[in-house]
């Protein structure tokens, strides 16, 4: 084989190589609240990033799913590379809506995420150790989440984004699991209202994130989706919105991703 051929053979496995330089780990992390361990998986890029670390982006599943959701379903390492940020993807549970159960002591996901979580992160990964170069997004039930941990946590994180998100409990397409979390609807509606988005319009305005509502105008969620960018618009309250073809699907989620990233990007950047 001649030089030529040998290097027409070589680019490309070097280029590969180059747009993989991402790492993938599975972690177990512990959560002292909830007595046991949690499996996650963090998506490290090559380098060393500002020289200070990386960003990152917690990614969030939806209902029924678990932290290898978003892995299985599109590579995250080309992302990882191209925005230099640490992508954390962990485990919610099937139906935790990435809150704290009053009723089930081992579902307290809330907590988990915001703060465990985070801690471990932070001490075994060169990140950023700043609120301002940490946000979080999801899909579904973890669009719920994600627009929830921000939200209440806006010391924790400085922007969230939402996939197809839940935003209004009530209206959930699995209101049986969600009661075991929560309780019956009909007993408890204060829980199912007060942790729903729609309702935290006050709290969104105090916690000044850079908000990202992302939604497929075929989803079953579109409604409620507008209903949140239309209160957002009468509160005055500054956040990015946009509809999509599409609906609620991994063709849809794994689509609408790269503009999440993109997203974080410009807010990173504007960060100080």
């Amino acid at each position: 084989m001649n030089l030529k051929n040998k290097l027409l053979i070589l680019v490309p496995i070097l280029w590969a190589s180059l747009t993989h330089a991402a790492s993938i780990d599975t972690i177990s992390v512990h959560s002292a609240k909830m007595q046991k361990d949690i499996s996650v998986i963090v998506v490290v890029p090559d380098g060393s990033g500002t020289g200070l670390g990386f960003p990152s982006v917690y990614l969030l599943h939806g209902y029924g799913g678990s932290f290898k959701d978003w892995q299985s379903h599109m590579d995250l390492r080309p992302l990882a590379e191209k925005y230099q940020t640490i992508i954390i993807c962990p485990d919610g549970s099937k139906a935790s809506w990435y809150l704290d159960s009053p009723v089930v002591k081992e579902s307290q996901y809330e907590t988990f995420v915001a703060s465990e979580l985070i801690k471990e992160i932070d001490t075994k990964y060169p990140t950023i150790k700043s609120n301002k170069k940490r946000v979080i997004t999801g899909l579904s039930m973890g669009g719920h989440g994600a627009l929830y941990l921000a939200i209440r946590h806006n010391d924790v994180f400085t922007a969230a984004g939402s996939m197809s998100g839940v935003v209004d409990l009530p209206n959930s397409s699995v209101k049986k699991e969600l009661a075991v979390k929560l309780g019956s609807y009909e007993k408890y509606p204060a829980r199912w209202d007060d942790n729903s988005i729609v309702n935290m319009i006050d709290q969104i305005r105090l916690a000044k994130l850079d908000l990202l509502i992302d939604c497929g105008v075929n989803d079953y969620f579109i409604n409620d989706n507008r209903n949140l960018h239309q209160l957002l618009l009468e509160a005055k309250i500054d956040h990015d919105y946009v509809e999509r073809p599409g609906k609620h699907s991994w063709d849809y989620w794994t689509h609408v991703l790269k503009y999440h990233f993109l997203f974080f990007d410009e807010h990173f950047k504007g960060q100080k």
